[in-house]
């Protein structure tokens, strides 16, 4: 016997189990998805504006999905796929986001205020304008990576690879750059 699910259900919140599901074909944009169980779900989707906050992703794959304006605070993390996602205007502040493929991603104006992205690719990902202030990227990834404008503020570049990006007017007031060629 099959379940069906009412789609207003879901961004209303009144559904938070949706761990392993497929909701790559539902338009979930300004969704309460806020405290959801997303676990191992397919997320390659139009999530523009969605509250997330508190939400589990781990292992979810939300590759090119659009999370412009998204609120992905208090989220765990661990193992999701953002490659290619749309990300600019989002909150991403105090996560652990240590390792994650975030190459590709528009994160222009995001706010990653405290967030951990250790060895996180963020390969040719556009960070302009963005807040990275107090962030470690402790040997990340940032080859090709557009920093124009970025706060950089307090930040931990221990490390990081950085060949190829573009690094003007960015605020790098008390960062720490051991070991990063910044050229």
């Amino acid at each position: 016997m099959s379940t069906i699910i009412d789609l207003s259900d879901i961004r209303d919140g009144k559904i938070k189990d949706l761990a392993g599901q497929d909701l790559s074909r539902l338009d979930l944009s300004g969704a309460d998805l806020s405290g959801a169980d997303l676990s191992g779900a397919n997320l390659r989707t139009n999530l523009r504006g969605a509250d997330l906050t508190g939400a589990n992703l781990t292992n979810a794959d939300c590759r090119n999905a659009d999370l412009r304006g998204a609120v992905l605070s208090d989220v765990q993390a661990k193992n999701v796929s953002l490659a290619g996602a749309f990300l600019a205007g989002s909150v991403l502040s105090h996560l652990d986001l240590t390792g994650v493929d975030l190459r590709g991603c528009d994160l222009r104006g995001a706010t990653l205020v405290g967030t951990i992205l250790q060895q996180a690719d963020l390969s040719n990902t556009n960070l302009s304008g963005a807040d990275l202030s107090q962030a470690d990227l402790e040997e990340a990834i940032l080859n090709g990576a557009i920093l124009k404008g970025t706060n950089l503020t307090n930040a931990n570049l221990l490390c990081a690879q950085v060949e190829q990006a573009i690094i003007e007017g960015t605020f790098l007031d008390k960062t720490c750059i051991e070991g990063t060629p910044l050229d």
